[in-house]
């Protein structure tokens, strides 16, 4: 689950990371209010979105004025800004935040991330902040600092210094940017974060270390323990594919294509994606409806399935271990009566109770396409989909 830049950086605060002051707009005359709260200098007003290169989209600008301050808020409330993280139908702005101005002297990368390799979480900083990490990759590796962190003890103070030493600030300025670097890394282990990112982390002219902008994103497995963060989800950022799906317990992902495919196993959910590529198609979504599905659950599945309106044909793919075919193909069965499928849907059944399931296929009187092998299913899926286009 990720959050916004306000709220990341209100929880990194908490935690001893600098911030700059700002508040919180919905509206052009609360933005010139809230500014007026800052005091007479310049401001940045920030459009809040999930979404990194807002900057380079337009959806961070300084302010001198309050009419400057008003026209940005105008140009952003309501608009869906577009960068290259949202793809071309953008998110939409529908909150700001205006933020003091900070005299700049140097700008930092700090990233906290879990590294699945090591089953460690890993600290990357770079000197060339006002980046992104992909970019810094690529033009200057030379700069990336990676550090490991133990479980067992935790991040250690000497960890962030060598971290600061590393960065190549001032020696005045070490013994504030270590406390910076500490609060990140309790704020990931304490909230279950899975990311935390401020860039850039700033030093400014006064020699003072601010947080200029921040990123987190937590183990949505972990949100029962963490209500007040589940609080802070925002579900007019999410795909209303993803949120309709999740919310309902099923694992969704939204994909571009027009063959919605319905399968047992996560494993198994990315074979059926690599098949129909194989056989010429585009999957439309990963969905995985889990072990023991019942046909109700089956029914949920097909639900969220045609929510995408770009979907032309539906692959069932079931593999029936903890599962049972005869429950999978009741609850097809059930789906296409109830939600009148008039789309092709094909149906690969295999394992427990598989003839029972083909059974309630065969009578159910409706024209499912069987396939006895997963390469069969994603040939017939691909080939009913452009029938159907």
């Amino acid at each position: 689950m990720d959050i916004h830049e306000y709220q990341a950086k209100e929880l990194l605060s908490k935690f001893g990371v600098p911030i700059p002051r700002g508040g919180l707009a919905y509206s052009p005359e609360q933005a010139t209010y809230r500014a007026s709260e800052l005091g007479s200098g310049p401001v940045v007003v920030k459009a809040q979105i999930h979404s990194g290169a807002r900057g380079k989209a337009g959806g961070i600008k300084l302010c001198k004025s309050e009419q400057e301050i008003e026209d940005a808020a105008e140009s952003l409330l309501g608009r869906k800004l577009v960068t290259h993280q949202t793809g071309p139908g953008g998110k939409l702005v529908s909150r700001l935040y205006i933020e003091e101005a900070t005299n700049i002297d140097k700008e930092i990368y700090l990233g906290f991330v879990m590294d699945r390799a090591s089953e460690r979480i890993m600290v990357v900083a770079s000197a060339a902040g006002g980046m992104d990490i992909e970019e810094i990759s690529a033009k200057k590796p030379d700069t990336i600092i990676r550090v490991s962190v133990d479980p067992a003890v935790g991040m250690q103070q000497f960890q962030a210094r060598e971290i600061a030493f590393g960065l190549g600030v001032d020696p005045e300025i070490v013994n504030k940017l270590v406390p910076a670097v500490m609060g990140c890394y309790r704020a990931f282990r304490d909230l279950d974060a899975t990311m935390v990112e401020i860039n850039p982390l700033v030093i400014t002219k006064e020699k003072s270390v601010v947080a200029l902008d921040a990123k987190m994103s937590f183990d949505e497995n972990a949100l029962f323990r963490r209500p007040h963060i589940a609080e802070l989800r925002d579900k007019s950022q999410e795909d209303p594919r993803e949120t309709y799906a999740n919310d309902r317990g099923l694992s969704y992902v939204g994909l571009d294509g027009d063959i919605g495919c319905v399968v047992n196993g996560a494993g198994l959910a990315m074979a059926t994606l690599d098949m129909i590529k194989l056989a010429g198609g585009e999957p439309a979504n990963f969905l995985d409806i889990g072990g023991g599905a019942s046909p109700e659950r089956v029914t949920k599945s097909f639900r969220a399935v045609l929510r995408d309106k770009n979907v032309k044909a539906i692959l069932v793919n079931v593999f029936a271990g903890i599962n049972r075919c005869d429950w999978v193909a009741k609850g097809v069965v059930d789906s296409i009566k109830e939600l009148k499928i008039t789309m092709p849907v094909v149906v690969r059944l295999a394992g427990t109770n598989v003839e029972e399931g083909r059974k309630i296929i065969e009578h159910s009187g409706l024209s499912v396409i069987s396939a006895d092998t997963l390469a069969e299913a994603a040939k017939k899926a691909v080939a009913a989909a452009k029938n159907a286009a």
